[in-house]
């Protein structure tokens, strides 16, 4: 996110670059800062002949060097955006020409998502000189809990550590889905407000009682009763809990156990650090540890491969209930 604040901070500081070239797996922060120089760098007035979108899919590099050669009108710069850039990866090294001498008053905006260039080739360099490449990482599951504090944070809310489970574990990674339900939890609460699992529920729609969460704390409890409640209701609400992201986490969370049972250092800092989760959670680690020796990790393990393959439609006419509830047997006995 510092990358970003100083991009944003040069282009508000008039250090604007002819060539932002961005790139990588996640959509989001590309967006972000196309929409920012979309937005910041003319004004009202001289957008109407100085600002173009043009799409991937729609253009040749040619037709857009064409249009980046040109002279503004009545505008110190003119904004040129390239949206889905990445159709363009074919054909993406005939810029090269064009990105070692750039009109330097065009903004050329590339949104190359979901790959980048690559660094031994001669454009990476060039752009790398005359303009600004950025990548956009794909954040890790377990970052993005700690990603919605910040953003919270940002514009003066809180959250609570299972009310961001909840988000993760509902919207997977995808930061454009988590930052739209974020908005709209910003409509409806007023500021300073500690969000907590009630609002979820109450306005995005997750249950929560009812949901991985809280299926993965039973577990590791080995809490029988809970933990059938939660699979009955997953099997009668399949759209929203579907079996393959059920078997994911329970699979991410065992595969974190089997890391804490070789641990040394067993401080909560270090098994937190160690196992990616934020500190609140790792009381359940000790618990299930406890619950769960190395060697039945190591089978339970096992059990999720199999029921994912089940999951699949390979060797198995099982229903999605069915191989829920054949696996939370053999979990828990």
């Amino acid at each position: 996110m510092n990358e970003i604040k100083d991009i944003v901070s040069g282009i508000k500081a008039g250090n604007i670059k002819p060539i932002y070239f961005l790139m990588g797996e996640e959509p989001y922060y590309i967006d972000q800062i196309s929409d920012f120089i979309e937005k910041n760098i003319l004004d009202e007035a001289e957008k109407g002949f100085n600002q173009q979108v043009m799409y991937g899919r729609d253009v040749g590099i040619e037709d857009i060097v064409s249009a980046a050669k040109r002279y503004p009108m009545m505008a110190e710069r003119q904004v040129i955006i390239v949206k889905e850039a990445q159709d363009l990866s074919r054909n993406i090294e005939k810029l090269v020409a064009y990105a070692e001498n750039p009109q330097q008053t065009t903004v050329l905006v590339f949104n190359y998502k979901y790959k980048k260039l690559d660094k031994r080739k001669k454009l990476h360099k060039a752009i790398a000189k005359s303009g600004l490449i950025y990548e956009s990482k794909k954040l890790y599951e377990n970052q993005v809990s700690d990603w919605i504090r910040r953003v919270l944070s940002g514009k003066k809310y809180q959250i609570a550590p299972k009310a961001a489970q909840m988000l993760v574990e509902f919207l997977g990674t995808d930061l454009s889905k988590i930052s739209n339900e974020l908005d709209k939890l910003m409509l409806i609460l007023p500021k300073e407000t500690i969000i907590d699992d009630n609002h979820i529920e109450d306005n995005i729609g997750i249950s929560k009682d009812f949901n991985n969460f809280e299926l993965r704390k039973a577990i590791g409890d080995k809490n029988i009763l809970k933990a059938n409640r939660i699979i009955n209701y997953f099997a009668e609400n399949p759209k929203n809990n579907p079996l393959v992201m059920t078997i994911s986490l329970l699979h991410s969370f065992f595969a974190q156990l089997l890391l804490f049972h070789g641990l040394k250092d067993k401080s909560k800092s270090a098994v937190a650090r160690a196992i990616g989760v934020s500190p609140y959670f790792v009381d359940e680690y000790f618990l299930a540890a406890r619950n769960y020796p190395m060697r039945k990790v190591a089978q339970v393990i096992s059990f999720l491969r199999e029921a994912d393959i089940k999951s699949k439609g390979v060797g198995a006419s099982q229903s999605q209930k069915d191989i829920l509830k054949e696996l939370l047997f053999k979990i828990l006995h």
